[in-house]
């Protein structure tokens, strides 16, 4: 009759030692016997390296869109404060003629229109 062996710590120093062994020799997935399997470890792998990448160009997509809505806002804004530069010099010599000969005190806006983000 076989005699049982049982489980001793000491023997985890072993195990290790062989496990580490086995992964740098490359016979760690053999000695597992999961072998056979290594297409689907290769292909799941693969997935996962590929789902990490496109996250990451994603993010870096979304700083870049990000990036563009703020340089847009200070665009409109700059362009808001020209429009209105432009519009009041056409058209304020003779609004204020107008006003004065209705006999208006009211006279033109001295600050340009605050934009609201």
């Amino acid at each position: 009759m076989e005699q049982e062996r049982k489980f001793k710590f000491s023997d985890i120093g072993k195990l290790l030692k062989n496990s580490v062994k086995a992964i740098f020799e490359g016979e760690f997935l053999l000695r597992l016997k999961i072998g056979r399997y290594f297409i689907n470890i290769v292909y799941v792998f693969a997935v996962i390296t590929l789902t990490i990448w496109i996250s990451l160009l994603i993010d870096n997509t979304l700083t870049k869109v990000e990036r563009g809505r703020s340089v847009i806002a200070e665009q409109e804004a700059v362009i808001a404060r020209r429009s209105y530069e432009l519009s009041s010099l056409t058209r304020r010599s003779g609004a204020e003629k107008h006003l004065e000969e209705l006999g208006s005190d009211l006279k033109e806006a001295e600050k340009p229109p605050i934009v609201l983000k």
